[in-house]
């Protein structure tokens, strides 16, 4: 099963679209898991339309449309592997602790907020994982995203995508 992770795409705040990589990931597919600030319903309407499957929440800069459609966190299963989504996690400081804490019966938590690619796991077995922004790399030197593979219950196959901007 192939997923693709994505979090603060902020459309159209920070961008028109989502990068043509990201769109012929998501299109490719099996799993897309979106970690919230959409900003703007159009592009959950596209991710829906789109993907095979679409697993999401809000974050802090989506306000009462996308809300109201989407779960603060949300949770999945796939192939066994029991998945979670939320947008914040807090501080970098102590995040695997919170978040076992938080989550002990999840294999992977995917979150975002920070715009910075992460990619951890805590005592517990817990992986997290955050995508970074497809759109706004802020002070990162890229624009980032995320691909993995699950099979059998077990998370393979973790890639951060870099978004080279052409001229």
């Amino acid at each position: 099963m192939r997923l693709v992770l994505m979090a603060d795409t902020h459309l159209p705040k920070r961008a028109r679209d989502l990068p043509a990589e990201l769109w012929a990931a998501v299109d490719a597919a099996d799993v897309v898991v979106h970690a919230g600030d959409w900003v703007d319903v159009p592009l959950l309407d596209e991710l829906t339309a789109r993907s095979k499957r679409l697993i999401a929440c809000y974050g802090n800069n989506d306000g009462p449309a996308l809300r109201a459609r989407l779960p603060e966190i949300a949770r999945a299963e796939l192939d066994g592997l029991r998945l979670a989504v939320v947008h914040e996690t807090g501080q970098a400081t102590g995040r695997e602790q919170r978040c076992a804490a938080r989550f002990p019966d999840t294999d992977v938590l995917v979150f975002g907020h920070s715009h910075i690619p992460w990619d951890t796991t805590a005592e517990t077995g817990l992986r997290l994982l955050n995508p970074g922004s497809p759109t706004d790399r802020r002070r990162q030197p890229y624009a980032t995203y995320q691909t993995a593979t699950v099979s059998d219950g077990v998370l393979t196959g973790v890639e951060l995508h870099r978004i080279v901007r052409r001229a």
